[in-house]
């Protein structure tokens, strides 16, 4: 019964994996013991008497043992050398007496004062409505489709939060009931609906940011190290929908395909192996459909049939080899929604196309990833006016075309044709993901297939989002689009995705590898981590243009401003140190900004005050595409946890943040108190015109730091981020050549480029 199982996963590393396997005697006991984290890891620690070790409880806590060994003392429990406690005496309320008696809460005993508790240990079942809905509502909400909170609610809060029978029965709410309700599920930084499946999921699949993962089966760097059919497992559990094979030709006498990173030291693994690691864990976490986006070496015909023959039985009727008949593949017609899309897998590889344009012209064409080849036979007029380059020979010629090289070989005679017949099984499996060389955002607009896309290297990327952003939104309305890090992120490092989001790219393509991913992983963690999330309105419809680099107000859209105030940080440490919180929004260029922090606090490991105003974020224009990220740091830089939140659901209050690791996954106690306020922007001037709630500290038009001076400062300290330090206007310059054309009749010219590396993007 699933019900009844907990599965631990443990590990160094994503692939090098053990598994413990628990199964709990009653149905939702194991969710229950889950949930009590630390008391339950040490009732499960116990010594050969069956008692708890005291000294487990002081190692849990050992930046202060003791002021550990007074709180349990206070408890009533033994804390000498050698001492233990009996399981019985140390159930899960006397663990929360304890953590109380530890981490003692001034900061709460303020806000009680401030609700009107002066001098008494509670709250009436008055004031604790008063306090939700003057200062933990969220000001933008509409009070008719969402009322205020009513005396009934307030007493339903206090009978599930007042551990005090005779406070219940009052109406009213204790210092511990009110510290449990600040940190129950009602009052959630989010909303709990948000992180359930909550959007609309019958959009095209081009109206979705897609969680995707670039060079999947690389467990290192990028030139030598393991690669591991694992890592496609991991991944795909981790609700990537987009994932990455490299397949290569397999040496006699085996012949078999194999996935790896060509030219480098990283090891190889069966392509068959791969295709089995996604047939099993391709829908564990979510329905949705899954992309596998090929780049193929193979150049023989067997192998080719052999990956064909793999992929049709191993992932059997959910993969998609014929479209489905309300989306045919024509021009006009809309790509499928994730909806329509359930359980299946589409396949994105090159694919033969012919084109007839008369009785003495014909091409025929291949399109990689990052490789691309045209056959063409005609005259030389014909030849002259297709390519502009004049040729005195009639005959067959294939055209290569890549970004880093661009090459012409000419073959006086030849078969037209007669090089393909080794990709027609390959090619028999695309449908909605076919890859087409990019030209121009115009000569897109004009074809009008949805169902074509295009692979951007990051700086290509960044050059067609400078150069013409309203064109590469509108292309994004209508198609995918798949960004990729630049080869010479040898170390897996990645670009800034935001970047690409900003403008409506559905696939940014990250190392998932790499640890640095918190800002991708936070914001696909909402609509049940489904690896599909709506893009916002401004980048979805037709009728109306959208310019990332806007600087104003967005038509349709109100702008939200937003501040934090840190109040308080609980078990952040297990050293005698310094910390500090850091904010950091991401978003539009005019919404980034650079990183505010609180001041270093001192002394109590447990219990980190921070007594200072709020930090002020000032005006989101486009709050559906901006995130907050909040950190926690020892003075000396090191990480200890953070959390990456989406402004738009960003509720307003007194909130608790448990944190996350770098991967993450939650921490055992470590938290964050926040007073957050979430609401309408009101220019400066006009704030007398009307109120949007309480505002702490008086959000305002805050300049931050725009597009210029920001992207610089995009990942954790001591990590990679992509820099920019000139506005749009002056990016021009900061290009090197990209390329070089090469133009050669009768020779074979051969251009190295990056280790791992195809000629060429699509």
């Amino acid at each position: 019964d699933p019900q009844r199982l907990l599965t631990v996963v443990h590990g160094p590393d994503l692939v090098t994996l053990g598994f413990l396997n628990l199964l709990a005697v009653q149905d939702g006991e194991a969710k229950v013991g889950w949930g009590l984290g630390g008391h339950t890891k040490l009732t499960l620690q116990l010594n050969s008497d069956g008692r708890i070790p005291v000294k487990n409880i002081l190692k849990m806590f050992s930046a202060d043992k003791k002021r550990a060994e007074t709180a349990l003392e206070s408890c009533g429990l033994g804390c000498g050398r050698g001492a233990a406690i009996p399981p019985e005496l140390f159930p899960f309320e006397t663990f929360w007496c304890f953590l109380n008696k530890l981490c003692l809460r001034p900061e709460l005993d303020k806000i009680l004062l401030e609700i009107g508790a002066a001098g008494k240990p509670y709250v009436t079942r008055e004031q604790l409505r008063d306090f939700i809905n003057s200062r933990q509502r969220d000001p933008r909400l509409n009070e008719v489709l969402f009322p205020p909170l009513g005396p009934e609610g307030a007493q339903a809060l206090i009978d599930k939060y007042e551990p005090n029978r005779t406070f219940r029965e009052k109406g009213q709410l204790s210092l511990e009931g009110f510290w449990r309700y600040l940190g129950g599920d009602e009052n959630g930084i989010v909303p709990p609906e948000t992180l359930g499946l909550h959007q609309d999921m019958t959009q095209p699949l081009s109206s979705y940011f897609i969680n995707s993962s670039h060079n999947t089966y690389l467990t290192a760097g990028q030139l030598a190290g393991p690669s591991s059919a694992e890592m496609y497992r991991q991944v795909l559990l981790c609700g990537c929908r987009c994932v990455e094979l490299d397949c290569w030709q397999g040496r006699a006498p085996e012949e078999e395909p194999l996935v790896t990173h060509g030219f480098t030291m990283t090891t190889e693994i069966p392509f068959k192996e791969v295709i089995e690691a996604i047939a099993e864990s391709a829908f564990k976490t979510s329905p949705f459909p899954v992309i596998l986006s090929f780049e193929n070496h193979v150049d023989s015909a067997r192998q080719q049939a052999k990956m064909a023959e793999y992929c049709r039985s191993l992932l059997g009727a959910a993969l998609v080899t014929e479209p489905l008949p309300k989306f045919p593949l024509e021009p006009g017609v809309p790509l499928p929604s994730p909806q329509d899309l359930l359980g299946r897998i589409l396949i994105k590889n090159k694919k033969r196309v012919w084109v007839f344009l008369g009785p003495h012209v014909s091409f025929w064409v291949f399109w990689g990833p990052h490789f691309g080849f045209l056959g063409f036979f005609g005259s030389p007029s014909q030849f002259l006016g297709f390519f502009g380059v004049p040729i005195s020979v009639f005959g067959v010629f294939w055209v290569f075309w890549g970004s880093l090289c661009h090459f012409w070989g000419f073959w006086a005679q030849g078969t037209a044709g007669s090089e393909v017949t080794a990709t027609e099984a390959m090619s028999s499996l695309v449908t909605y993901v076919e890859p087409v060389k990019f030209r121009t955002f115009q000569n897109a607009q004009k074809r009008n297939r949805s169902f074509e896309m295009s692979s951007f290297v990051e700086t290509k990327g960044l050059e067609q989002l400078t150069k013409s952003p309203l064109e590469f939104v509108e292309y994004n309305k209508r198609q995918l689009s798949r960004v990729y890090p630049k080869g010479t992120r040898v170390d897996s490092s990645n670009f800034h995705p935001q970047l690409f989001w900003n403008a409506g790219v559905q696939m940014a393509a990250l190392n998932f590898q790499n640890v640095p991913l918190q800002l991708n992983l936070g914001l696909f963690e909402a609509n049940a981590g489904s690896g599909f999330l709506l893009k916002p309105e401004p980048l979805r419809r037709r009728d109306k243009t959208f310019d990332p680099f806007v600087e104003g107000r967005l038509d349709g859209i109100v702008a939200n401003a937003l501040s934090v105030q840190v109040l308080s940080g609980q078990f952040l440490t297990d050293r005698r140190c310094g910390v500090f919180v850091e904010l950091e929004l991401f978003g539009l260029p005019v919404d980034t900004r650079r990183r505010l922090r609180t001041r270093t606090s001192q002394g109590n490991a447990f219990n980190a005050v921070w007594d200072e105003e709020p930090l002020e974020l000032g005006r989101v224009v486009l709050p559906a595409l901006a995130s907050l990220r909040v950190a926690a740091y020892e003075e000396g830089g090191r990480l200890l946890g953070q959390r990456v939140l989406q402004v738009a659901t960003l509720r307003s209050g007194y909130r608790y943040l448990p944190l996350r690791n770098e991967s993450n996954q939650p921490l055992l106690l470590a938290a964050l108190l926040l007073r957050t306020w979430a609401g309408d922007h009101i220019p400066q001037g006009h704030q007398g015109e009307g109120t949007a709630g309480d505002t702490p500290g008086g959000v305002g038009d805050a300049p931050g730091d725009s597009w210029g001076h920001t992207w610089g400062h995009l990942s954790t300290p001591g990590g990679t981020g992509t820099h920019l330090d000139t506005p749009r206007t002056h990016l021009g310059h900061t290009w090197g050549q990209l390329g070089h054309t090469w133009i050669h009749l009768g020779h074979t010219w051969t251009h190295l480029g990056t280790p791992g590396d195809s000629p060429g993007d699509t």
